[in-house]
């Protein structure tokens, strides 16, 4: 339904029952007296205020397309535009947005007002489906008297195993509100299928997924990194290796939407990342047509591909964070994904120098999914406690990765098919090099988790480089 227009001029949105909305009637009375044009919305009685022909908004049309959340509200409108707004009763607002000087000259100088009808709980879920009910353009689907509605999600295939929430309309829309991107905007193509994915459909997974629409945002920047052919989500689904996408959050949003940063950060109880991730795996499932036992062909899997997302805590750590040093200006939001497997633990709680740090990080992660072999990328999580002993030693970003590769500069004679008797490994002529376990940017570090301990995790990723997947950081944009 379109945004019903505004006369030019003053314009009051009131209430009968609302004590300021009564207590200003005289001042609205002052306008029309010295000429100013002025129009009165009212919200619950046509006949109130008496003697202004109040035009009539019980309907609440006027007050919800322009937002009216307090009563009284008055605005000044030019040429159809709002340009002003003055918030329940303050004589100096009221004086400058009018320019009539000695407004209720018996009345106090303040007064807060009354909520808007438009914003009260039981009416503003009705009011938003039915103005805004009609830009949603996908199907829907009519359910019987007598079908569970939990359940019939579950018969239909849209669910990652777990209860997912019915998306209603009316939280669809509520979803779509996080962003003021519009609902018809694709935001990728995804895979498999390679189907066009609009704002709209992931706010439905993301209801689905059980996410506020404050999160929608990272969402969206995680759906638009997962679907470029840099991430490859074809290859991370079609692999028979248990990965899936790993978000990573950076920048201020991560506090601004209740991000865990600290204790248990890679596990439950954290609303945001739980949902977040999910959300993006429902969107591939659901839109894209990535299901298990279709194109989705992992031996084993992993908890990871049901959802995998988490926040740096940038300000405990002893380095710049993540994005910045993947060339994002400090303070963005952004979203890295990472092709990755579940986490690993290092427990280390006796080293106290960095180098012998350094050697214990080398060692669990020359491991890493065999350590006769190369061509994986990695994400080191430090835990606060591990971080401190860099962060003593004055050891930063550069120094630490610099550390560990040069104790993962592996002789092939060890990593040649056959040596130490297993006959997993590299390639024989590969025996006379000095094979690296990582490319030079292959390992990502962040700074993660409770100060309980001395344990830090690593994140295992999938093949590397061409025909692999690449860590892919997008902008967050509301």
């Amino acid at each position: 339904m379109p945004k019903p227009p505004l006369p030019d001029g003053l314009v009051a949105v009131v209430k009968r029952d609302c004590p300021t909305c009564a207590l200003v009637q005289p001042v609205l009375r002052r306008l029309r007296e010295v000429g100013r044009a002025l129009t009165v919305f009212t919200q619950d009685d046509p006949s109130f205020p008496a003697g202004l022909d109040a035009v009539d908004d019980t309907a609440l049309e006027v007050s919800w397309h322009h937002g009216i959340e307090t009563v009284p509200t008055l605005l000044r409108v030019e040429r159809g535009a709002e340009v002003a707004r003055a918030i329940g009763w303050n004589r100096q607002d009221w004086e400058g947005l009018t320019g009539v000087s000695g407004l209720g000259p018996t009345l106090p100088a303040h007064r807060p007002g009354c909520g808007s009808l438009s914003v009260e709980p039981d009416k503003a879920s009705a009011l938003e489906l039915r103005f805004s009910g009609g830009k949603l353009r996908s199907r829907r689907v009519e359910l019987a008297s007598l079908e569970d509605e939990f359940e019939s999600l579950f018969d239909r295939g849209w669910t990652d195993g777990l209860p997912v929430v019915p998306p209603t309309e009316i939280r669809v829309l509520r979803m779509l509100g996080g962003t003021a991107r519009a609902p018809d905007d694709v935001v990728a193509v995804a895979p498999p299928d390679l189907v066009p994915v609009t704002v709209e459909k992931v706010a439905i997974n993301a209801v689905m997924a059980g996410c506020k629409p404050e999160y929608l945002p990272v969402v969206l920047a995680a759906v638009e990194a997962a679907c470029t052919d840099e991430f490859n989500m074809h290859g991370v689904l079609a692999t028979t290796m248990p990965v899936g996408p790993v978000i990573i959050v950076n920048g201020p949003i991560r506090r601004a939407i209740g991000m865990n940063t600290g204790i248990n950060v890679l596990g439950q109880g954290s609303r945001p990342g739980l949902t977040i991730g999910r959300a993006l795996q429902l969107v591939i499932r659901n839109v894209g047509g990535g299901r298990p036992g279709g194109v989705d062909r992992a031996t084993h899997g992993g908890p990871g591909k049901l959802s995998f997302c988490f926040a740096e805590d940038e300000e405990g750590s002893p380095w710049e964070s993540l994005s910045v040093a993947r060339g994002v200006a400090a303070g963005m939001n952004c979203v890295t994904l990472f092709a990755g497997e579940g986490t690993r633990c290092i427990v280390d709680q006796r080293s106290r120098t960095p180098e012998s740090l350094v050697s214990s990080f080398a060692l669990n992660l020359r491991a890493l999914h065999h350590p006769k072999l190369i061509g994986f990328d990695a994400v080191l999580v430090v835990g606060p406690d591990h971080a401190r002993v860099f962060r003593d030693a004055g050891w930063n970003r550069a120094r630490v990765l610099e550390e560990i590769h040069a104790r993962l500069q592996i002789p092939g004679a060890e990593m040649v098919r056959g040596a130490g008797g297993i006959e997993e490994g590299m390639p024989g002529h590969f025996g006379s090099q000095t094979l690296p376990k990582f490319r030079s940017d292959g390992l990502l570090l962040v700074h993660a988790g409770g100060s309980a301990g001395l344990f830090s995790e690593i994140i295992g990723g999938w093949q590397s480089g061409p025909g692999g997947s690449e860590p892919t950081t997008r902008e967050i944009r509301r």
